[in-house]
């Protein structure tokens, strides 16, 4: 039977606590870092050779699909009752209130250098970074970012990625003039704040250690990709012949050669195929 992914803003006190636990759990146990260290090992761009994977690629979203089941199987082995909620950065747009309580997340960064100081994911509560650590081991955020301020996407911005009827178009990369992927993914044109749209604006909101290819490292991350994972299941209700793309591996002479994972190759690091995941309702549901 399928389990339900909720609204971060519908949960319950009860179920705050249970899933900040779990995580907490995980992290004490170190499971989490080994999370970390998946995204940062799968962290290639474009403009590098060899798979992508991860970003900037057709397999984006069934990728972190499985990132974020594998992560809330190792959240429900600690609580079978915990599931990942999602954060609709479209209607919860402040820098304070939900998903960025004490009970939640924690808050803003501080002025002086952007450690988070309040909520459970706070050093002060134990929650040290231990992987791609640079200068510090604690959480950073600057939200709504203060030195050149920018906001959330809009629903406008998620409804102009969701009414696309192609799921991704040749190259297959951050350049991809059209399809849903490379617009909710937000690769756009241009330089600066014009650039980032929708997911990556998002990560640009927030901050701090979501940043980097250790962004795993701040909790956001999952409420974050959680709300991804919804709308890819709302276009693929929208447009209900549409399939993942490209349907067969690029060609010698392509330039994304090797570059890209077709329909029906398996993601590295698991042995499941975009395919296997396109459907996910028997394993859960948001509400």
């Amino acid at each position: 039977m399928a389990y339900t992914r909720k609204n971060v803003s519908r949960l319950t006190t009860g179920e705050r606590r249970r899933f900040v636990g779990a995580v907490r759990e995980l992290k004490r146990r170190g499971g989490y870092d080994q999370f970390v260290l998946t995204h940062v090992d799968h962290f290639a761009p474009d403009g590098e050779s060899g798979l992508r994977a991860a970003h900037m690629t057709p397999s984006f979203l069934p990728w972190h699909r499985l990132f974020l089941l594998e992560f809330e199987e190792a959240l429900r082995r600690i609580d079978p009752a915990v599931t990942l909620p999602y954060w609709d950065w479209t209607r919860n747009r402040a820098a304070t209130g939900t998903p960025w309580t004490d009970d939640l997340l924690g808050g803003n960064g501080r002025r002086s250098d952007r450690q988070v100081t309040t909520g459970p994911f706070s050093r002060r509560e134990g929650w040290v970074l231990e992987v791609n650590v640079t200068d510090a081991d604690h959480l950073t955020r600057d939200l709504g970012r203060s030195h050149d301020p920018i906001s959330l996407p809009t629903e406008r911005d998620v409804a102009s990625a969701l009414e696309d009827p192609v799921y991704d178009t040749a190259p297959w990369d951050s350049t991809a003039p059209g399809g849903f992927r490379n617009k909710i993914e937000g690769w756009g044109r241009g330089t600066g704040t014009a650039s980032w749209r929708n997911h990556n604006r998002v990560h640009r909101w927030i901050g701090g250690t979501m940043l980097g290819a250790a962004s795993v490292n701040d909790p956001a991350f999952w409420l974050h990709h959680a709300f991804v994972d919804l709308l890819w299941t709302r276009w693929q209700r929208r447009h209900r012949t549409a399939r993942y793309l490209p349907a067969r591996p690029p060609g010698p002479r392509d330039g994304q050669y090797g570059r890209v994972v077709a329909r029906g190759e398996p993601l590295p690091p698991w042995d499941l195929t975009p395919a296997d995941v396109e459907n996910v309702a028997e394993v859960y549901v948001y509400a």
